[in-house]
Formats: C-alpha cells, structure tokens, sequence
C-alpha cells in the first residue's frame, strides 16, 4: 500500500469512527436529556454531523467512483432535509402549544452586580 493511499485510509476511518461517535452521542442525548426541545436540538445537530462525517468517510473509502457520487447526492439531500425536518416539528410542537423553558430573565447589569456581590463574599 502506498503512503497516499494509506493516508486516506486512515482519514476515512478516522471520519467514519467519529461520524459513528456523533451518531451515539445523539442517541444518548434523547435518552438522557429532560424536555422535548434539548432532545431536539440533539438530534438534530448530531445528525447532521455524524452523518457528514460517515459520508465522508465512506466516499474516501470508494475512491473516485459513480458510488463517492451517490454518497455525495446522499449528503447534499441530507444536509437540506435535516435541518429543515428539524424546523417542521419545532414549529408544529410551537403551534400545538409546547413552549420551550422560560430561562430566569436577568438585565446584564443586575448579573454584573450579583457577580460582584459573590465575589465580595467569597462565594463560589
């Protein structure tokens, strides 16, 4: 095997074991994650890249072939229906009434303040 060959077999495998890796991490984070909206964005983002990251890899592995090709319509279809799918059932679970987790609303200066207030005190 010539070195450039090995090379890009190793960069195909590499890209292929974290596209794997990404794709676990997002199965875990449905499994583990609290509400609906975390779940969500796990899913999604992971998805996106862990499948990036495989289709890479898979089409390093096939050379310059029609079937690189095909992984690289796969991945352009992919790239656009991920993120899209994605948006269509946020927006369906918004209109059917599922609100995301108010967040504890702070102006910066109050935050500056409690900030420095901890840091007067010793409080960690």
């Amino acid at each position: 095997m010539t070195f450039p060959a090995l090379l890009i077999d190793i960069l195909s495998w590499a890209m292929i074991l974290a596209g794997s890796f990404f794709v676990i991490i997002g199965a875990v984070g449905i499994l583990r994650f609290p509400d609906f909206w975390s779940r969500l964005h796990a899913a999604s983002v992971t998805e996106s890249a862990g499948m990036i990251l495989l289709l890479i890899g898979m089409a390093l592995q096939t050379g310059w072939t029609l079937i690189a090709f095909k992984l690289g319509v796969i991945g352009i279809f992919m790239l656009v229906t991920g993120p899209t799918s994605t948006h269509a059932v946020a927006n369906a679970a918004l209109v059917s009434g599922l609100r995301p987790p108010k967040l504890p609303q702070t102006s910066p200066q109050k935050a500056a303040a409690e900030a420095a207030d901890k840091n007067q005190t010793g409080d960690a």
